[in-house]
């Protein structure tokens, strides 16, 4: 056995399900271990998309998603998608082939070491030098990515240790193999008498549910919190999802460029759970939140707990375990529901969409993004992998269709805001999930950074549909330059026949000029077992007018 052999043993008995890459000398010896054990390896065209496909596997399926790339600027190119994992704190596992460790520093080709570059955005980063240690290493690395707040770790791996023969009955290996996020944690019984203290005497409290939530299992444990309490709940916009049904107290998403609920503001009490400490949840501070309010924040990552500002309390623990500690608490409390806030956040809420709303009715005639949205909805089901990329389809999207439900298997740009993402992680979505619906949502600037992903995407099998928003425009930008210097800075695009260009790349093309046109065609292409590229001229404009 190999060490690369070793290697793929390990990455098998974690779960990794497949490995995306663009081939490179320096992965040789991994391919061919990879084909002696049927891993699975899925092909990109850009290092880029491997590095988006192995993190939206992991924000997808909750385990470690991984990509292998070559030495050099390979690694430099899928980078992009590992910092993505660490501003929104996925689990992900970067493998790089590089050169012989015994000619390193020596000019050979590509001749560089990648670790000392991928430390600063991954949580851990090592050069698989010793062979025999291939195990440990290895499940130092998934420890990292799965422990605490998630995140991306890297693995260089030479090629001369690559090929290196090992006693696989000598090496040691780690009792328990696991690839899948662990959130643990309980909060102590006198931290919780507090919160519930707090709680009862807050009027208009307001939870602000994090990715934290997903990634701790949270999704139920949360409904019962904030049903039970009548809570209303947000989502910093970009963050995972934990509201897989329609949910009363659920008030969409918070932070967006083109606006939020008025809420923030007037809560008495804010209980971020799972939530990062940034611009979109105000840095729970005036004046984004009254001075008076009273900030409790619950986190798994005893680091990122207390990052920022701190909070009046802070409670490590998994954010699923301390939501069910605090609705016993206060059902054994008696601590009352706030059913009259509730009520007014929900009128609130309804206010806030029936202006986003309304800013379509103000466009010009033609299809808008509102009614590329509202065709969506219709077709989407409870399996339906929802993919959005872009900024102003997504704000649309965001503000007209995350309104009543937000499950974890819609998955957007993330909290690094990027755009390009799409279609990658489309890709990622059907290799994971072979028997469910995948659509993809894009405008058109996002959809062409990737667009080469297509024949890759046709030619493994790996089906969806996609639909492209198209107004010629970085559209978020437009919008953001006209309010501020009445005219766009180098921010409008030609005329694209992405319908012709999929043709090219051996998919299936349509063009809808007609909004009546849109539902059918839908509809069409997921019945279709091809990838389906939907162009949609649209007028350009913003949820926010």
């Amino acid at each position: 056995m190999t060490a690369a052999d070793l290697l793929v043993e390990e990455l098998q008995a974690r779960g990794v399900p497949f490995v995306a890459t663009l081939n490179g000398h320096g992965l040789d010896p991994f391919y061919l271990a990879c084909d002696r054990a049927e891993m699975r390896l899925v092909d990109v065209r850009n290092e880029q998309a491997a590095g988006y496909m192995a993190e939206v596997t992991g924000r997808l399926s909750r385990t470690v998603g991984v990509c292998a790339v070559s030495g050099a600027v390979a690694h430099v190119n899928a980078l992009t998608g590992v910092l993505n994992a660490w501003l929104d704190g996925a689990p992900m596992l970067l493998i790089t082939g590089i050169g012989s460790l015994r000619s390193l520093g020596w000019g050979e080709f590509q001749d560089f070491n990648p670790v000392a570059m991928s430390v600063p955005v991954c949580k851990y980063a090592r050069l698989l030098d010793v062979p025999e240690r291939i195990p440990q290493l290895v499940h130092e690395a998934f420890a990292a990515a799965t422990s605490g707040r998630p995140g991306p770790v890297h693995l260089s791996l030479p090629m001369d240790v690559a090929t290196a023969e090992v006693d696989a009955d000598a090496v040691p290996r780690a009792h328990l193999r696991s690839g899948t996020v662990r959130a643990e944690g309980a909060a102590t019984a006198e931290t919780i008498r507090h919160a519930v203290d707090l709680l009862r005497q807050a009027e208009r409290p307001l939870l602000i549910a994090g990715s934290g939530v997903y990634y701790a299992g949270g999704e139920a444990a949360l409904a019962q919190f904030a049903r039970q309490q009548q809570v209303p709940v947000t989502v910093p916009i970009w963050d995972r999802g934990s509201i897989p049904e329609p949910m009363a107290e659920f008030m969409g998403v918070i932070g967006a460029i083109t606006g939020s609920p008025e809420l923030l503001a007037d809560a008495d009490l804010v209980l971020l759970a799972g939530a990062e400490f940034d611009y979109r949840v105000g840095h729970i501070s005036a004046p984004a939140i009254a001075p008076s309010a009273t900030v409790i924040r619950i986190h798994a990552d005893a680091g990122r707990l207390r990052q920022g500002l701190e909070a009046h309390l802070s409670i490590q623990g998994s954010p699923a375990v301390v939501l069910e500690q605090l609705a016993a608490a206060c059902d054994t409390a008696d601590c009352p529901p706030s059913s009259e806030w509730l009520a007014e956040a929900q009128q609130r809420r309804q206010a806030h969409r029936r202006r986003c709303l309304d800013a379509a009715d103000q466009l010009p005639a033609g299809i808008n993004g509102r009614d590329v949205v509202a065709a969506i909805g219709e077709v989407l089901t409870n399996d339906t992998v929802f993919v959005v990329d872009g900024g102003n389809i997504g704000q649309w999207c965001h503000q007209t269709l995350v309104t009543d439900r937000y499950p974890g298997h819609w998955i957007t740009a993330g909290a690094s805001g990027v755009v390009g993402l799409g279609l990658p992680s489309a890709m990622a979505a059907r290799a994971l999930y072979p028997q469910r619906p995948v659509i993809l949502l894009s405008g058109d600037g996002s959809f062409t950074f990737t667009l080469g992903e297509l024949e890759c995407a046709s030619r493994q099998g790996l089906h969806f549909v996609a639909v492209v928003a198209d107004d010629e425009q970085w559209g978020i930008s437009v919008s953001n330059h006209v309010k501020k210097y009445g005219r766009p800075l180098h921010c409008v695009l030609g005329p694209t026949r992405f319908d012709k260009v999929a043709e090219g790349l051996g998919c299936r093309g349509v063009r809808i000029e007609k909004q009546e046109e849109l539902v059918p065609a839908l509809r069409e292409a997921l019945a279709a077992q091809v990838v389906t590229v939907i162009q949609v001229p649209v007028v350009p404009g913003t949820p926010a007018g």
